[in-house]
């Protein structure tokens, strides 16, 4: 046996806290790398010792396995935790780890590099009597083939995977595939396979040592995903009855031992509704959703990884699972909008009842792993990922009904997120009877899981409470007779005005305080609403004589308002238009921070509406931009390989006006 004294992570924000919390709790040392971006970031100040990798992107930085490497020995540590994403899976990373003398927190390179390859993979599970589904090359894909999967050979979480289901797009969403598998893996090889619209993505969570002992450890199911990437996971699966589940442990074991595997490992499979299921590929680290493992089994996966690169050997039984836990994937990103990511200053995070951070809850409860806090800035280079929020229950309604319950009254301030929809498919009754498979989005309509908590009534109610707090403070910061009321007049006047921008969508408050009460005018929502209260940071309205409270967060140009009734952004419109914030007709703008990857226009072309005008890389996916309506490009001010900023006008389209009318 070899112990470990001192480890580095190399990885990141919420992975990189998690395994440090592991490393505390055995009496382990911790080393963090960090890019320029993540100087301020939770992971650098949790760590003992913290080294610096030059640069911002990934291949700068993250992806600089010397870099990484020369860090450990700097800062003295003996082993190195991939976390996952990144070098997790790279064989060439793990070799020279070994290679430098340090150990390996991980499996074998070899087991890395041959599940690393989906093809090759696939291949040896079919030797080895595993169910797969046979591989497709692009080239030879015919109309009976289809709908098939693009997908990349190396890496996974949704890049370079595209469906097709007509030949006429296949040549080009191999070239996007391609073009993404290069920039997020090194490696640009994609294949095809048979796509299944209503698939289960189950996946087996094995622990195996190097004597020979294989566990597995329950299995998840994962199957709401957007682009391909996992948003809430769950163990168990309520597909999998107590048949399926022996036959699923099976392949998994034996998909395993096909390779000698060594370390914490997942092996992921598309099932059926039947109960049929196919080996889709083996991811060769921790995954971001194990979680719900540890809740349901009382392990800490982390915990047996080190001790399992350390050479100790594993009980011949893991413990059986105990209740239920699901896990949701908080994302800044506006998903009504294409799910496109958010990046900004998050003013304020809380989730409230929360039992445990990155551990093992000691009663049923919420657990947050988060790698993000109140002041964090969420930027353009890395996954926008906030947090994951995992409830653990006697059963999986209680589950999750707790964890809906903790998102609906998290306060999270500063960047558009995904909470209203996670809170929306929660309590969906598709999802509480357990029919989840991954065509959960298209089948239940994005649009309708995406509409905020907050209704029309509430969003008019919280405006008129943000204007009374605004209200509020300033009487509370002023000079001179800050104690007299509101608006105070000797004699009736014009009621005071405020206007705030929600969604996009103006809302004017107009009120006046008197003997009477508070009077609001222009909207019906006003005619029964009495002020209770009103400070700088709460506001009580008697509605219909219900009492609702309303607090109020205040930060540069925003004004969030949390109730029961959903939480609303409002932002303080400016008083006076700015001329040179007009934008030309027909202005297609960033929607957020990127560099332009490919152009498939020139000026003077003409485009009908949906035709894709370029590409925008940020966040590591691919975002396409496309013409709103029909027209001719009149303007293209950016070129490939240029980084824009939020809200760079990218081009212009004269629109056929008759048309778009």
């Amino acid at each position: 046996m070899r112990l470990i004294e001192n480890l580095l992570v190399a990885n990141r924000g919420e992975i990189a806290l998690r395994v440090f919390r592991s490393c505390r709790d055995a009496g382990i040392g911790t080393v963090a790398v960090y890019s320029d971006a993540d100087t301020d970031s939770p992971h650098v100040t949790s760590a003992d010792a913290a080294v610096r990798l030059p640069g911002n992107t990934p291949s700068e930085t993250y992806l600089r396995s010397d870099l990484v490497i020369a860090a450990a020995t700097q800062a003295g540590a003996d082993a190195v935790h991939p976390g996952y994403g990144f070098l997790s899976e790279n064989a060439g990373f793990a070799r020279a780890v070994r290679d430098a003398g340090l150990t390996w927190v991980g499996p074998a390179p070899e087991a890395i590099e041959t599940m690393g390859s989906k093809v090759e993979s696939k291949r040896l599970m079919a030797e080895a009597g595993v169910p797969v589904l046979p591989e497709l090359d692009p080239a030879d894909v015919t109309e009976a083939d289809l709908p098939v999967l693009v997908k990349a050979s190396a890496g996974g979480g949704g890049r370079g995977m595209r469906i097709v289901r007509t030949l006429a797009e296949l040549t080009d969403a191999v070239a996007s595939a391609q073009a993404e598998a290069a920039s997020a893996f090194g490696d640009p090889t994609v294949f095809c396979e048979r796509y299944l619209d209503t698939g289960r993505h189950i996946e087996v969570q094995v622990m195996a040592d190097a004597h020979g002992t294989v566990w597995t450890v329950g299995e998840r199911e994962c199957s709401i995903q957007r682009r391909h990437q996992k948003v809430v996971e769950e163990a168990p699966s309520p597909l999998v009855d107590a048949a399926m589940r022996a036959e699923l442990f099976a392949a998994a074991r034996t998909a395993a031992k096909a390779i000698d595997y060594v370390g914490a490992g997942t092996v992921e499979f598309l099932a059926t509704a039947s109960g049929e299921f196919f080996f889709l590929e083996m991811n060769t680290r921790l995954q971001v959703e194990h979680p719900v493992t540890e809740c349901t089994t009382g392990l800490d996966l982390v915990t047996l990884q080190l001790r399992v690169a350390e050479g100790e050997r594993l009980p011949q039984e893991p413990p059986a699972p105990r209740g239920h836990a699901i896990e949701v994937r908080l994302y800044a990103e506006d998903p009504a909008a294409g799910w496109q990511p958010q990046s900004g200053t998050l003013h304020d995070f809380h989730v409230p009842g929360v039992v445990a951070e990155f551990a093992l809850p000691h009663r049923h409860g919420i657990r947050l792993d988060s790698g993000v806090t109140a002041g964090s800035v969420i930027g353009v280079h890395y996954d926008p990922m906030l947090a994951k929020v995992i409830a653990w229950g006697p059963d999986r309604t209680a589950a999750a009904r707790a964890l809906s319950g903790a998102l609906a009254r998290a306060r999270i301030h500063g960047v558009t997120t995904n909470r209203d929809l996670l809170v929306n498919v929660l309590r969906h009754p598709a999802f509480l009877a357990g029919d989840t498979d991954t065509a959960f989005f298209d089948r239940h309509g994005l649009d309708a899981l995406a509409t905020p908590l907050a209704g029309e009534r509430a969003r008019t109610l919280s405006v008129l409470a943000a204007a009374l707090a605004d209200a509020a403070a300033n009487r509370a910061n002023a000079r001179v007779l800050g104690g007299l009321p509101s608006g105070w007049r000797n004699l009736p006047s014009a009621p005071q005005r405020k206007t705030y921008v929600v969604a996009g969508t103006e809302y004017e408050v107009a009120y006046r305080l008197g003997r009477s009460g508070l009077v609001a005018e222009g909207n019906e929502c006003y005619e029964d609403v009495a002020l209770v209260e009103a400070v700088p940071d709460r506001v009580v309205l008697a509605v219909s004589g219900v009492r609702r409270t309303f607090t109020v967060g205040r930060h540069p140009g925003l004004v969030v308002v949390d109730s029961p009734l959903g939480s609303v952004a409002c932002a303080p419109a400016p008083r006076f238009a700015d001329p040179e914030a007009a934008l030309a007709a027909g202005s297609l703008v960033a929607p957020m921070p990127g560099t332009v990857l490919r152009v498939a226009v020139s000026e003077g072309d003409s485009v009908s509406a949906g035709d894709p005008l370029l590409w925008l890389e940020a966040m590591k996916m691919e975002h396409r931009v496309s013409a709103p309506a029909d027209g001719v490009v009149a303007e293209l001010p950016v070129v490939v390989g240029q980084q824009v900023d939020l809200g760079t006008v990218l081009a212009v389209v004269d629109l056929n006006t008759e048309e778009s009318e």
